[in-house]
């Protein structure tokens, strides 16, 4: 556990030191900027419903190792899409997972 905490502590150091004035940020922040690096293009600003399906893409992704999604295609916008395999267990401490994804989406990616 402490490892975890260690390499949790790394993920918020990089976002705090790249996108924040030194706070950590929040787990939705951080769902929202995997989804923008995953879609793979930039806009001045997101509509809000974008930004949920950015969430949702970051979520989508994060939980395909895990066997919860498959990625189905990209669509003509680029946006990607996906396939919801199974459902997270009753009981499965969300936070915790998403988590556990972020390091190593952070790791297999070489950003920590």
């Amino acid at each position: 556990m402490e490892q975890f905490e260690q390499q949790w502590q790394k993920v918020l150091d990089f976002f705090k030191a790249k996108f924040t004035d030194g706070e950590p940020p929040q787990l939705d922040t951080i769902l929202f900027l995997i989804g923008v690096q995953e879609l793979g293009m930039i806009k001045p600003k997101f509509t809000k419903d974008e930004k949920v399906n950015l969430m949702h893409v970051a979520t989508c992704k994060l939980l395909e190792p895990y066997g919860y999604y498959e990625f189905s295609h990209r669509d003509e916008e680029g946006w990607p899409h996906y396939n919801r395999i199974k459902q997270l267990e009753t009981g499965t401490d969300q936070d915790m997972l998403i988590k556990e994804a972020i390091i190593n989406y952070f790791n297999e990616n070489g950003i920590l």
